[in-house]
């Protein structure tokens, strides 16, 4: 069994035990329903993500990847933000990990073990580790009025889009349509080559 594969397996029986404790709490901290649930759902997203740093298997970590964007789409659900949901299962699960598989079919694989190993991963986990802390003192430290959820209809979303964000809409295309560009002729080979 591969590196990857291990790690994967461990992550699984790391993100099951996860579930275990979250029932053992549930059942002693009286918690909701909904917070169970949502406490699950973090915990799969988590491990997903998890899973993305840890493996070296660029394929694995496309699927782990999805596995960590379908867990913020049920935590979207949850939160009564049908559209939001929508769109990243349409959008981020489908599109971008479609988009991540054909760049691995579609590109050299053995130039990406060069651009993966570099000198930088130490720093890049300390600034990691940096981030998170004040992330966290953020979270810790804020005073959130919670209110009672509700959904926001389609129409009522679909007038805001199309009027009052327009403007932003259709640049952010363009911004999008740009950097496609600049990826195409970024990719194309040379001609000397």
């Amino acid at each position: 069994m591969s590196l990857a594969g291990i790690v994967f397996y461990i992550l699984a029986v790391i993100s099951i035990s996860m579930v275990g404790v979250l029932v053992l709490i549930t059942t002693n901290y009286d918690l909701s329903l909904a917070e169970t649930v949502f406490y699950i759902l973090a915990a799969i997203s988590l491990v997903g993500a998890l899973g993305v740093v840890a493996t070296r298997n660029v394929i694995y970590a496309s699927f782990l990847l999805l596995t960590s964007l379908m867990g913020v789409a049920s935590i979207y659900l949850l939160l009564l933000a049908e559209f939001l949901a929508l769109v990243q299962i349409l959008i981020y699960g489908g599109a971008v990990i479609i988009v991540i598989l054909f760049f691995i079919m579609l590109t050299r694989v053995h130039e990406v073990k060069s651009i993966t190993d570099n000198s930088q991963k130490p720093f890049a986990f300390i600034t990691s580790l940096l981030v998170f802390g004040l992330l966290l003192a953020g979270i810790l430290n804020s005073n959130i009025e919670v209110g009672e959820r509700s959904s926001v209809p389609f129409t009522e979303l679909g007038t805001s889009l199309f009027t009052q964000w327009a403007v932003p809409f259709e640049v952010a295309s363009l911004v999008l349509l740009i950097a496609l560009i600049g990826a195409i002729v970024i990719a194309r080979p040379k001609e000397d080559e």
